[in-house]
């Protein structure tokens, strides 16, 4: 733990003066009169210009949306690149530095874009080639990045390559792709379930199975073949053991990144190779929603040749300007684990892998605070110095505050949250809409259901509509995402209560909430860059942290109650080499906490969150 705080506290020494500008300049931050901190713009600009305290992802807030979902801008029902563009002001004063935009490239839709057949292109619903530079360029304006999420696991089998691919075993593309004979069916060890999916006397070569449903091995008659998909069948499996299609792959990276894009966010990243002796996966017991055997994926899932790749993409991406970032969705057992996609201690492969540890809890998302405690602090201490990223929230799961959340105090459970995202050493990912509340909303009739996923899985699994509904904006028709007779899916029933406009108005909501979060986040020079320590560890009820002061300013101490029932807590901060005992309350939910002068005898009421300077 030392030696990992020391490394960290050695790479910032020459930024430490520059952070001394910054907490001068915050100091001149005014407040509206719905309480919230907002830097003028030239202090902003100046302060850029006279701190360098590491890259821009170090202490970035980015936003991940979803094109479809976000703002319809032409009135088909379906967002698009210019509505987005359209929202960059909201975004600017929600205090965003990048936005994340889930597949906006041409796509037949039967994933909603993870299945892309064309890398160098925009699908037509969204806009055009030309929308899109012109949404870097709003951006560039107002500091906002553009990441684009890149699909390198697989294709759409409407893709040219696969077409080619699958048209003729002699084809020069056809090994782009997973392609396998298969076994005779009446083999010795051929099982039950390989014999559903018999063709021409032909079972799969193994028990793997799709993300989505029946077996990972599709046959093709034209070639006599089966070729493998991870997920659905139209999201065939790209050969990374071929040189081509890494160069390929590459390559349609570089046509985004000469574009002026921030970086990527690499979508089923640990899924890039399989076992080359094609063993079968080890069943675990039960079955899945769809019907299937439970399976351990060791493997089709983070084999080691993944990282060969990953370190040869780094280098790719570093000979651009910018600090330019990639970001992996590495949905992973444990941290250890997380540390070897940082490239460990050469720190060479991903900037930013998501550590899903925290804020994804399988079927088990308990408000936790030892278990928060001891994944915030594996963190902190054993991934050699790498800038952690957490995420609570994405297009793929059920809100975080519900999972999380007893039913009755979701609200206060989503403060939560929001403080561990933005109080926290992590550059901090969310989720559009997540600073509203907005509800998963998921339909009660398959015949509603446009997830293939749901579609297939009902009624166990009902699909990811719930957390893809439109953005919530006002309280008009559809809630000011679209003006079309019907959206893609319906808007959240809550619609006229939960939405930016309403919020924005109201100065003790989520919205509000996060806003301060980020506008403390941004100006404090604790917050961007002092060390996190865990304090009271022996609490079952209290996350308590201290994050040490920088160069001469306040040490930051948070302190939140995970559970129903008030605590009462004396914290002492000298783990963190914090001698003082009286504080100062920079932010709370709670109103009986504003006047918090001590460390001493702290009663938090149910749920509550805290916030306070150690004099």
């Amino acid at each position: 733990m030392t030696n990992n705080r020391s490394h960290r506290k050695a790479s910032s020494l020459t930024r430490l003066r520059h952070l001394a500008t910054l907490a001068v300049l915050a100091a001149t931050v005014s407040w509206n009169s719905g309480g919230m901190a907002r830097c003028q713009e030239q202090q902003a600009t100046t302060a850029a210009s006279h701190h360098d305290d590491g890259p821009w992802w170090k202490h970035a807030v980015i936003y991940e949306i979803y094109p479809r979902s976000f703002q319809d801008s032409n009135g088909d029902g379906i967002g698009d690149l210019n509505g987005i563009a359209h929202r960059l002001d909201y975004l600017k004063s929600l205090g965003v530095d990048a936005i994340w935009i889930a597949p906006m490239y041409p796509s037949p839709q039967v994933d909603f874009g993870y299945d892309i057949s064309d890398y160098q292109s925009v699908d037509p619903k969204y806009g055009t080639v030309a929308d899109m530079d012109h949404l870097i360029a709003e951006g560039k304006q107002r500091n906002i990045r553009v990441i684009l999420d890149m699909v390198l696991n697989h294709t759409s089998d409407k893709h040219q390559w696969f077409i080619e691919s699958a048209s003729s075993r002699t084809n020069p593309k056809h090994d782009w792709y997973v392609w396998n004979d298969g076994v005779p069916a009446n083999g010795p060890n051929v099982t039950a379930y390989q014999k559903r999916f018999e063709h021409e006397g032909r079972v799969p070569p193994n028990n793997w199975e799709s993300g989505f449903g029946g077996s990972a091995w599709e046959w093709v008659p034209a070639v006599h073949q089966f070729y493998y998909h991870k997920f659905y069948k139209q999201q065939p499996d790209l050969n990374w053991s071929n040189p081509a299609v890494e160069k390929a792959c590459f390559d349609a990276m570089r046509f985004w990144l000469d574009r002026g894009v921030a970086g990527f966010r690499l979508d089923a990243i640990p899924t890039l190779f399989e076992d080359p002796q094609l063993r079968d996966e080890p069943e675990v017991g039960g079955i899945n929603a769809q019907g299937d055997p439970n399976l351990k994926d060791i493997y089709t899932s983070n084999l080691p040749q993944v990282h060969d790749v990953i370190r040869r993409m780094r280098a790719m991406i570093e000979t651009y300007p910018g600090e330019r970032v990639l970001i992996g969705e590495t949905y992973l057992p444990n941290t250890a684990s997380l540390n070897d996609w940082y490239g460990g201690a050469k720190h060479d492969e991903l900037q930013l892998p998501m550590d899903m540890l925290v804020g994804f809890h399988g079927d088990h998302d308990k408000l936790d605070a030892p278990r928060f405690r001891k994944l915030i602090n594996e963190a902190e201490t054993q991934i050699n110095g790498s800038q952690p990223l957490f995420v609570f929230d994405n297009h793929d799961n059920v809100r975080s505050w519900e999972r999380y959340g007893d039913g009755v105090h979701n609200q206060e459970i989503a403060r939560i949250l929001a403080t561990i995202l933005f109080t926290s050493r992590a550059t901090a990912l969310m989720w559009e809409g997540e600073e509203l509340g907005m509800v998963t909303s998921t339909p009660t009739r398959r015949e509603d259901v446009k997830d293939p996923i749901g579609i297939t899985g009902w009624p166990k699994e009902k699909g990811r509509d719930g957390e893809r509904t439109p953005m919530q904006w006002d309280s008009s028709k559809d809630a000011g995402f679209s003006d079309a007779a019907k959206t893609w899916l319906p808007v959240a029933s809550d619609y006229k209560t939960v939405n930016v406009k309403t919020e924005e108005a109201d100065p003790n909501s989520l919205l509000n909430w996060h806003k301060k979060l980020i506008a403390m986040r941004m100006t404090d020079p604790t917050l961007r860059d002092g060390e996190q320590v865990m304090i009271d560890e022996s609490n079952p009820s209290v996350l308590s942290y201290v994050r040490e002061g920088v160069d001469g300013h306040p040490a930051v101490v948070v302190a939140m109650n995970f559970t129903a029932q008030p605590q009462t807590v004396s914290l002492d901060a000298k783990q963190a080499n914090v001698t003082g005992t009286a504080v100062i309350t920079l932010l709370t939910d709670a109103p009986s906490l504003q006047g918090t002068t001590s460390l001493q005898n702290i009663t938090l009421p149910p749920y509550a969150s805290w916030v306070g300077s150690i004099k």
